[in-house]
């Protein structure tokens, strides 16, 4: 599903080159439930990005499904997010003028599906992660567990294939976390969609199939579940 070879990230500064990633490779399976973890400042979050298309590497290979992505266009970059990616981020970036069935129909109208179509996927969609009810609520008018999962269901609507997952629990108390987390391995198994989560929280990562630790740009440790 993903593969990296020798990849780097560095910089520019007024004077100076700064490295970010340093040689990273590694390959995640289809279907596998993967955390990276690592102290701020390691390049958790600049991997995610290099993976999720938002950003380009220095130097080194990213593969997704066989395809070399690191030299691919903008266009295509963005037909890459927008049919195989999911994003899920600790900010939950929903838009707070929408209804939550609205914000999980974003990706939907981005690829020209009609309103008629949107409501009623983004409402099955909102009722695999136990949100049926609160279809017609604002941001403003949930918790913030129940953004996160309008925010979850946003990342599944398109059906990707990658779910990429940044600090998904970090604005979360350790309860809600927990339920987040569930979720999130309750859809990896169901759906087989392969997720890639960044986390700060050893436990969560623990509880993940597999667990790449990173320090200094570098992966220092890349370890399964017993």
């Amino acid at each position: 599903m993903i593969r990296l070879r020798q990849v780097e990230k560095a910089y520019r500064t007024a004077d100076r080159s700064v490295p970010v990633l340093r040689e990273v490779s590694f390959d995640v399976a289809a279907g596998q439930f993967c955390a990276v973890t690592g102290p701020s400042g390691s390049g958790k979050s600049t991997l995610l990005n290099l993976v999720g298309l938002l950003d380009r590497p220095t130097a080194g290979s990213i593969a997704l499904d066989g395809q070399e992505v690191a030299t691919a266009s903008a266009d295509r970059c963005a037909e890459i997010r927008n049919r195989a990616l999911g994003f899920v981020f600790q900010a939950f970036h929903l838009l707070p003028r929408l209804t939550a069935w609205e914000n999980v129909a974003l990706p939907l109208l981005y690829r020209g599906v009609p309103r008629a179509r949107r409501r009623p996927l983004a409402l099955a969609m909102l009722e695999t992660v136990g949100l049926a009810d609160r279809a017609d609520h604002r941001p403003s008018q949930m918790s913030g567990g129940q953004c996160q999962r309008v925010a979850v269901a946003r990342a599944l609507i398109g059906e990707p294939r990658l779910i990429l997952a940044d600090e998904p629990t970090g604005s979360l108390d350790s309860v809600t976390a927990g339920e987040i987390m569930e979720l999130l391995r309750d859809l990896n198994r169901r759906l087989g969609v392969t997720v890639l989560m960044v986390t700060h929280d050893r436990d969560l990562a623990g509880a993940c199939q597999r667990r790449i630790e990173m320090l200094d740009g570098r992966v220092v440790a890349d370890t399964a579940a017993a």
